[in-house]
């Protein structure tokens, strides 16, 4: 088919519209405590054959597509996520992925096939398709709501790690090899592939790091470019060795976000823009792919009854086959289980069925958008009251703006810090923050005046510190600058979480 130069000005005005649509939408659904997806799914369907009639009914290029834009998201995930913040999690984390998803997926697969009549081929990709929960909508909710530590991090290193072994599972089941081994050969494929993926994911993020920290690049805008193209390499090689691709893009990516890279800063912030760039895109065209004339009253109900097992049975049971790996308070343990969402990962997973031409693939492509559009408008939105109610939340973290530079000629970082809003280094004294030895508040800049301060020099709201640091204590650094910015001159007694 030609494509001529008017056709293309045409796509690009529609998505230029369609992009500033969703950007501005993102004020409106962070608002309302709704993950975006809801939004740019409305948007894809009234776009879509219902609405102003765009017709998109290719499986294999909303899977090809649907995987390019995970790799993106797993790829932001990695690299926005501390270390410090989630290794207490990672134990839990990587047996709810695993484990957790083993329970969820018989539980909804028994389910499926005695409750509502389906084949069990088509119950067993129920359950593996609706199990996992979604990065990009965790990612986008969950670092909104004041929880501590420990609980945002169970949440995000489960759902970074638990699209490989659903993915391996769907494809399985999908091409019908899942049990050309038997069940021990279908285990030990599982295994491998995940093990492969970590290793590679491993092998390219400490390689990269140790590669991005000894090249000078021409321009700091090359940085945050190498590091996203890394963890699509790590993608890309493991997926060529029949390995979990999806575990090692977040490996990678994880590996890369904490450590020592020159502008580890501007390359989150760009991450993070090509994240929101690839949710909007995956969710307009999984909006596309839907027909709601197509999706039958039969079809609702079996997403509602499907949705109400997977959220009050499922999903708890998994949670509570997986506590032994972290001790936890009952509290704690509802509040994982409430706040398992899901989004574009079990409709991205469906179109494996799609484009493999499984039977009744495309019912459960219109059963599975249905129940994520109804239980993420039921759980995204309470999950601050359900922190509240159940004692989990936290008040608001006040936290720092850090930038940060290499010093090539000295074994040492510059910090650019901005003191916002809420934060408590306001009023503290230069001479208070007790700054590790070798790091020094070298200049303020206070309504576009720079100065040289002193040590009884009182910061600002507004101020912007550049903080001189060894960079064997730039991590330190960092932490004592945070841990004022929480809790004030009394960091000292009140600890860094304030």
């Amino acid at each position: 088919m030609s494509f001529d130069a008017h056709q293309m000005d045409t796509v690009l005005l529609i998505g230029a519209v369609v992009m500033l649509a969703a950007i501005l939408a993102v004020r409106l659904s962070v608002r309302v405590g709704l993950p975006s997806l809801l939004v740019y799914l409305l948007m894809g369907v009234l776009l879509g054959e219902a609405g102003l009639g765009i017709n998109f009914e290719d499986a294999n290029v909303a899977h090809a597509l649907g995987f390019a834009a995970l790799v993106l998201i797993l790829a932001e995930g990695g690299l926005t996520t501390r270390w410090q913040e989630i290794r207490p999690a990672m134990r839990l984390g990587a047996v709810l992925a695993t484990v957790g998803v083993a329970v969820s997926v018989t539980v909804m697969a028994v389910g499926a096939h005695y409750l509502f009549g389906l084949d069990w081929r088509l119950a067993i990709l129920l359950g593996a398709v609706t199990s996992p929960t979604d990065a990009a909508a965790v990612f986008s909710v969950l670092r909104r709501v004041p929880l501590p530590r420990r609980l945002t991090g169970v949440l995000e290193v489960e759902s970074g790690l638990n699209d490989a072994p659903t993915v391996l599972l769907v494809t399985l089941v999908s091409t019908g090899a899942a049990l050309d081994h038997g069940v021990l050969g279908f285990i030990a494929i599982v295994v491998y592939e995940l093990a492969l993926g970590v290793l590679g994911g491993l092998a390219v993020g400490y390689a990269g790091a140790w590669v991005m920290r000894r090249v000078a690049l021409p321009s700091s805008g090359l940085y945050p470019i190498a590091a996203l193209t890394l963890t699509i390499l790590a993608y890309a090689g493991t997926v060529a060795l029949h390995a979990s691709g999806f575990a090692a893009v977040y490996i990678a990516a994880l590996i890369l976000g904490n450590s020592e890279l020159p502008h580890r800063a501007a390359t989150r912030s760009f991450s993070e823009g090509v994240a929101w760039l690839a949710q909007i895109g995956l969710f307009v065209m999984l909006g596309l792919l839907a027909s709601p004339e197509r999706i039958s009253l039969e079809h609702t109900l079996i997403a509602v009854l499907a949705g109400l097992l997977l959220t009050f049975v499922a999903r708890p049971l998994s949670v509570l086959a997986c506590s032994f790996a972290h001790r936890m308070s009952w509290r704690e343990r509802v509040f994982i289980s409430w706040a398992g969402l899901r989004g574009a990962v079990p409709i991205v997973l469906t179109t494996i069925a799609l484009a493999e031409g499984v039977d009744q693939a495309t019912e459960l492509f219109d059963i599975v958008f249905v129940m994520v559009v109804i239980y993420t408008l039921l759980t995204g939105p309470t999950l601050p009251w359900v922190a509240r109610r159940l004692g989990v939340a936290q008040r608001e973290v006040r936290d720092l703006e850090v930038e940060a530079a290499p010093l090539d000629r000295i074994a040492a970082d510059l910090l650019q810090v901005s003191i916002t809003r809420k934060s408590r280094l306001h009023g503290v004294e230069v001479a208070e923050l007790r700054l590790p030895t070798g790091a020094s508040v070298s200049l303020v800049v206070r309504d576009g005046q720079p100065f040289v301060p002193d040590s009884r020099t009182v910061l600002r709201r507004g101020d912007d510190l550049l903080v001189v640091t060894p960079r064997k204590a730039r991590e330190e650094t960092e932490e004592r600058l945070r841990a004022v910015s929480r809790s004030g001159r009394l960091a000292e007694w009140l600890g860094k979480d304030g």
